[in-house]
């Protein structure tokens, strides 16, 4: 599992952690990686292509250092992190699964600017994780854009959670473990 974080955290932000070790502690290969611009120690994301580009690079190198190719790994990620994963996968990237952790469907108070235009190009299943009161995507407007991805798409949501799914961190992999244990994610249910 490779996992990205959001625009204003590093990959030690405390669900990416607790994803981590979830997973870790059920024998899956975990990598968190950080963008360019967190590395420099610049608050700004770097443009779409150098972020998309270090998921392909990271998703290359993490593959080789396991010995498989990258449709073995499951790739996501909370909020930007995510997106940069979905859109990495939909121009060509090859990956398992999606796993998609509070995902951007909007700016808040913006539901006319989606970032969904590359969904119809996404045919792995997906996993997306998200609060119920997430100010980037309610569920009503989520389930309305996923129907547009052709692999399998289920939705898990946090009773109460906002798109910081502060304290949900337990929650949050223990949805993505399951999913990923049951081997819903091959089979894309």
């Amino acid at each position: 599992m490779l996992l990205t974080p959001g625009a204003g955290a590093s990959s030690d932000h405390p669900s990416l952690v607790a994803l981590d070790a979830t997973l870790s502690g059920h024998g899956f290969a975990v990598r968190r990686v950080d963008f360019p611009y967190r590395l420099a120690g610049r608050r700004v994301p770097d443009r779409q292509p150098v972020l998309v580009g270090t998921v392909r690079e990271a998703a290359a190198q993490f593959a080789a250092e396991l010995g498989v190719g990258t449709e073995r790994l499951a790739l996501g990620g909370r909020s930007m992190g995510a997106r940069m994963c979905s859109i990495a996968v939909a121009e060509g990237l090859p990956a398992a699964a999606l796993v998609l952790v509070s995902y951007p469907l909007h700016p808040p108070g913006r539901p006319e600017q989606l970032r969904t235009a590359h969904f119809p190009e996404i045919i792995v299943p997906c996993l997306f994780v998200s609060g119920d009161r997430d100010a980037f995507g309610s569920p009503d407007e989520l389930l309305a854009a996923t129907r547009r991805i052709r692999g399998r798409v289920r939705h898990v949501w946090i009773e109460g959670g906002d798109h910081g799914l502060r304290r949900r961190d337990g929650a949050v992999a223990a949805a993505v473990d399951e999913w990923l244990q049951t081997g819903c994610a091959a089979r894309g249910a």
